[in-house]
């Protein structure tokens, strides 16, 4: 935890991302950013909101997590951290207890896997949407053709598709513990015969009504305050990590003792009897209820050889735009056979089935564009997608190539080392 307890206490720069998420965060709403002096001490200590390139420090973090290196996980679950944090949402009227904090337990489940053009990809399993993903790369797998030479208009359209029958797919996600039939559900969808009749519903004239990928209409909830680390060493061992506090700086409670951020992760619950903000219905396999885990778009992906060793490690930031940024990463390097620069550099998509709409970077191929237009999409142009991916790709040497977007962005822009 060391380097961790060095940024906070030392400080790192402020970047675009930060001033932009500090920015939508207080935009037309209280500025608590700079008027609550609990946040003010980190983000304003000079009365004033930190810019782009000045420091920001998170002394009091750096002392919570300093004292958990000492005395372990307990000291977060118990004795004062905890107590001041109990406090904190006690004050906003949570009911939050200590209890709930000791009686909190780490979920450790099996991960859902496929085997994809010769590799072994690996992804989180349910209430995460790893097999989301890879439900996604089995329908796509069955294109002999996809993204070949000269099939670019073709293959991005079969993709789109392929994403919205599996954005569908994810409107019966939630914690398996409480949706009855969810094991069976996700290997089902993993099923390469499965993915084959869907395949074949996928009409490469034209797309199709919402109802013909889910006809019930459910809800895709938005969250976008996540963060992704992707991470290798030479001995073959990896890590791709997506946490979250779910939106941008989760509750907005800050605890004044210890700098802990509290997270707005119920928000991830569909609310019965409540439509969202596009009329669709509350998903009831994401009910919330007590105990339970609500769904979410992460997705941290590893990609190995037949023989277990390391290819490819990938993940992303960005609410429900994770799902789509760490498919084309993926996509990207195993079926267009590019470097993880380039794979992040590429112009992405994103389409969540609800809204009905096709998102796409200003820099994605005005043809592609024209084409997915004629088939029917619809079309909606972005400067840039709201989402962050990090990769890692092993070369044939040993030696590792590591991308990480909003460097690129910064530092080379959109058309960086592109194919």
């Amino acid at each position: 935890m060391q380097p961790a307890i060095h940024t906070a206490r030392y400080g790192f720069p402020v970047t675009e991302d930060l001033v932009r998420y500090m920015r939508e965060a207080t935009e037309g709403k209280e500025d608590f950013l700079t008027n609550n002096p609990t946040w003010a001490l980190d983000f304003a200590p000079n009365g004033t909101r930190l810019g782009l390139g000045d420091t920001i420090t998170r002394k009091r973090y750096a002392n919570t997590l300093e004292t958990i290196a000492n005395y372990g996980a307990d000291a977060f679950y118990s004795g004062a951290i905890a107590e001041t944090m109990i406090q904190a949402l006690q004050a906003q009227n949570g009911t939050m207890t200590l209890e709930d904090l000791k009686n909190y337990t780490v979920d450790i489940k099996e991960t859902a896997q496929i085997d994809y053009r010769g590799f072994k990809v690996t992804s989180t399993s349910a209430p995460s949407s790893g097999a989301i993903l890879l439900s996604t790369l089995n329908i796509l797998e069955g294109y002999d053709d996809f993204f070949a030479q000269g099939t670019t208009d073709l293959s991005t359209h079969r993709l789109d598709e392929a994403i919205r029958f599996a954005y569908g797919q994810r409107t019966h996600m939630g914690d398996p513990r409480f949706v009855e039939g969810l094991g069976e559900f996700q290997q089902d969808i993993l099923n390469k015969s499965v993915s084959a009749q869907i395949r074949g519903k996928i009409l490469d004239e034209r797309t199709q009504n919402i109802s013909a990928y889910e006809p019930s209409g459910f809800e895709i909830l938005e969250t976008p305050g996540t963060s992704h680390i992707s991470s290798a060493d030479r001995n073959g061992l990896a890590i791709s990590l997506t946490t979250t506090v779910n939106l941008y700086f989760g509750s907005k409670v800050m605890v004044p003792e210890t700098g802990i951020i509290m997270n707005n992760e119920m928000n991830d619950f569909s609310i019965p009897g409540s439509d969202n903000a596009f009329g669709y219905r509350p998903s009831p396999a994401n009910y919330i209820r007590p105990g339970k885990r609500p769904l979410s778009s992460i997705c941290p992906t590893i990609v190995t050889h037949p023989n277990g060793t390391m290819y490819f490690v990938t993940g992303a930031a960005g609410g429900s735009r994770i799902i789509t940024s760490t498919l084309q990463s993926v996509i990207n390097v195993l079926d267009r056979h590019m470097t993880a620069p380039q794979a992040l550099a590429e112009p992405r998509l994103h389409d969540q089935l609800v809204p009905n709409l096709t998102e796409v970077e200003w820099s994605f191929d005005n043809s592609t564009v024209a084409f997915l237009i004629d088939r029917g999409h619809n079309i909606t142009r972005v400067e840039h997608a709201s989402s962050t991916v990090q990769s890692i790709r092993v070369l044939s040497n040993g030696t590792f190539e590591a991308a990480d977007l909003v460097f690129l962005r910064l530092e080379f822009g959109r058309d960086h080392d592109r194919t």
